[in-house]
């Protein structure tokens, strides 16, 4: 690439860096896992940037990125999660902590267990805010598809919340 395209490029690296790295976090919930995708996504651009012609869709196609590498990942044997007789040493919460970080931390909670297609299609949709058209196209899948596993993840998500879903909708 010419200094121009460079130049370019660090700017929009600059500009997006955090939402991106947000984004990736939602998907997997973890900020080490998720500078991880937010790098493999940034790579990926960097090295297609002189291909691309069209510069407004520059942050669909980090999207798609990301959520492709996280779903890679989980495909990944070394990834995969293990069970354990113990449980490892739970954090203890804090009576202070505010309100916004427990549901957050519940609502990150549910969204780990959620599987990895479904997870991605929630926070593209109510995280990220794409209708079912935006979303499929970020996905390449069907709206169709979009909207089963909307309805599947959703379903997956409040079995694993129960209760604690009344509480999220009454912050929102």
């Amino acid at each position: 690439m010419d200094q121009r395209e460079e130049q370019e490029f660090a700017e929009y690296f600059a500009a997006r860096r955090d939402a991106v790295r947000r984004t990736a976090y939602m998907l997997c919930g973890d900020w080490h896992r998720a500078d991880d995708l937010a790098q493999t996504a940034f790579v990926a651009l960097h090295r297609r940037w002189r291909k691309i012609r069209d510069r407004g869709a520059l942050d669909a196609y980090v999207r798609r990125s990301v959520v492709r590498a996280m779903i890679d990942e989980t495909r990944r044997p070394w990834r995969r999660e293990r069970h354990v007789e113990e449980v490892p040493e739970v954090a203890t919460s804090d009576a202070e902590v505010g309100e916004t970080v427990a549901n957050r931390s519940a609502l990150l909670g549910g969204l780990a267990k959620v599987p990895p297609r479904q997870r991605a299609v929630l926070v593209l949709r109510f995280l990220e805010g794409l209708d079912v058209a935006g979303t499929a196209q970020a996905l390449k899948c069907s709206e169709g598809t979009v909207k089963s596993q909307t309805a599947r993840g959703l379903a997956t998500l409040r079995s694993v919340l129960g209760d604690a879903v009344d509480d999220l909708r009454s912050t929102s």
